[in-house]
């Protein structure tokens, strides 16, 4: 289990990301036109997964704005932000915010992605979704980089995930 805060009072997640080196968990989590994707749809791409708790917060907003302008100059790679959001509700973000570059995805089928990554937030007023963190895995879906963000209101360090990715 590990610990963040909000807004400087301790939750915890139900345990910790996967490591720099390891095989990255995959996953089923559904698109806004409500098909399942896996690791296995992004072959020879490296994947940024900008796990937030809701992009209808001001933070988890900014990072899937901020992603949506980096990932423009990365061909290679494809941004994933991950929700406990409904896809429909991903997709009037994306159109009404303008992010096109950007894969939004959901748990609604399969919540397994939150348990298997270590991101569950276990206790606390956000109880039940994901907690602010991003992984880096490459074009063979090893993880490269991990970052849980230690205070759920601050954004995630966008420069050491794109340097991951290079």
């Amino acid at each position: 289990m590990a610990e963040v805060t909000l807004n400087g009072t301790t939750i915890h997640t139900n345990g910790e990301l996967p490591g720099a080196g390891a095989k990255a968990p995959d996953f089923r989590l559904t698109k806004g036109d409500l098909s399942d994707v896996s690791l296995a749809d992004f072959p020879g791409k490296k994947k940024i997964l900008n796990i937030v708790p809701s992009l209808d917060t001001g933070v988890c907003a900014a990072s899937a704005r901020r992603f949506n302008e980096e990932i423009k100059r990365l061909g290679d790679t494809v941004v994933l932000t991950i929700s406990t959001d409904l896809p429909f509700a991903q997709s009037r973000f994306c159109e009404t915010n303008g992010i096109d570059a950007v894969v939004a995805l959901s748990q609604m089928r399969d919540r397994d992605f939150g348990t298997t990554y270590g991101v569950e937030i276990t206790d606390g007023p956000l109880a039940g979704l994901l907690a602010r963190a991003v992984v880096v895995v490459d074009e063979d879906d090893t993880v490269r980089y991990t970052e849980l963000v230690p205070e759920i209101a601050q954004e995630p360090d966008y420069q050491r995930a794109l340097d991951a990715t290079r």
